[in-house]
């Protein structure tokens, strides 16, 4: 089952920003790194901290609490693989970025 959702429009997500968004009751992350946009849920698993204030590397994220560093494009926690954000998939139409929230 899909449950894509439009969040905003392409142009309102320049390369290399960090964007929050709340759909359905969930804090939502979008980023655009390196022309592709990415979506994950906005906390850190380890305390929680909304990571739309963290610090972007290319596909690098860094939490701002903690220093924990995860890569965009699967959610990964660099230190621990096993350890992951969610994350949405992503398609753009019409100029207008959805996610898809059944499909973490």
């Amino acid at each position: 089952m899909t449950d894509w959702v439009e969040v905003m429009q392409a142009d309102d997500l320049p390369e290399g920003t960090l964007k929050k968004s709340s759909l359905a009751g969930q804090h939502i992350l979008l980023v655009k790194s390196q022309g592709t946009i990415y979506a994950l849920v906005n906390r850190c698993p380890h305390l929680g901290c909304f990571l739309h204030k963290g610090k972007l590397h290319g596909y690098k994220l860094t939490c701002p609490c903690h220093d924990w560093t995860f890569d965009l494009r699967d959610g990964t926690f660099l230190s621990a693989p096993e350890i992951r954000i969610p994350v949405f998939q992503v398609k753009v139409e019409n100029d207008s970025i959805f996610i898809n929230l059944g499909g973490k």
